[in-house]
């Protein structure tokens, strides 16, 4: 195998282990490169078929391209979808910079519906390489009554042994792409031919390199506009793949005080 391959299996193996250990199970799905290269690879764990709900918390300020492609493919992929509202900015830690509080409107939107559905699995689409606090994380990664993640005390995770601690209001979040990087979700893109929001291409010399809300998310200067011509571009790139993302720009504590508070 290749190294595309033995990440694919790896994947696959993590998303069947979380489906047979934790029920109620869903998948979130932000509509971006990652979340989609993840319910790809639940199509092919699963035979074509995702035997479990996906999740959308919705901001409300998601680009209308977005939209339109989740509509597209919850009828091309028959996907069982979930919508959930997020609370408005003014009750939401007044503490938090602008662009962190405007984030943590979705952190607890999704601790409303996975109090709703009662879910004991939440997979989720993040990556080591991506920001320094997940490189923290574990594959499954519990989470305590409040959705707090408590990072000093983890569980071990030995010879691909997950833990899955079933205690009261503890549910697990999985992470099927966490030793994939950037670079590898768009060979694999590139080698499946999975379908992406346009925004990631160049269009007058600017491309979206990571997609998040309208008012804090902003295009990088790239030429970039086939999945080929973005994998060149990622193998010179010195700039962060978050360098669009306001709330990366604010105080050095504010992704880990999300983070902890049970943000993405």
């Amino acid at each position: 195998m290749d190294d595309l391959d033995q990440l694919e299996a790896q994947s696959v193996y993590i998303l069947r282990e979380a489906y047979r250990k934790l029920k109620p199970l869903a998948m979130l799905w932000s509509l971006g490169k990652d979340s989609n290269v993840m319910l790809w690879l639940a199509r092919k764990a699963f035979l074509g078929r995702v035997p479990f709900p996906v999740m959308h918390v919705d901001t409300g300020k998601k680009f209308p391209e977005m939209y339109r492609f989740r509509d597209e493919y919850v009828r091309k992929w028959n996907l069982e979808l979930l919508l959930g509202d997020c609370p408005p900015v003014e009750e939401i830690d007044p503490t938090l910079p602008p662009a962190a509080r405007s984030a943590a409107r979705k952190t607890a939107g999704l601790a409303t519906m996975i109090e709703k559905y009662k879910l004991e699995g939440v997979i989720a689409g993040i990556r080591r390489d991506e920001q320094a606090t997940r490189a923290k994380e574990r594959v499954f990664s519990p989470r305590g009554s409040s959705h707090k993640w408590d990072v000093r005390n983890q569980p071990p995770e030995f010879w691909d042994q997950y833990a899955t601690p079933h205690e009261e209001g503890v549910h697990i979040r999985v992470h099927p792409l966490l030793s994939w990087r950037e670079i590898d979700i768009w060979r694999y893109i590139e080698r499946e031919g999975i379908p992406l929001v346009d925004l990631y291409f160049s269009k007058n010399g600017k491309r979206y390199r990571s997609l998040g809300d309208q008012d804090i998310t902003s295009p990088i200067e790239s030429e970039a506009a086939t999945v080929a011509e973005v994998i060149a571009e990622l193998q010179t790139t010195r700039t962060s793949e978050r360098a669009g993302r306001a709330m990366d720009h604010e105080s050095e504590d504010a992704f880990e005080r999300l983070r902890v508070a049970g943000y993405l």
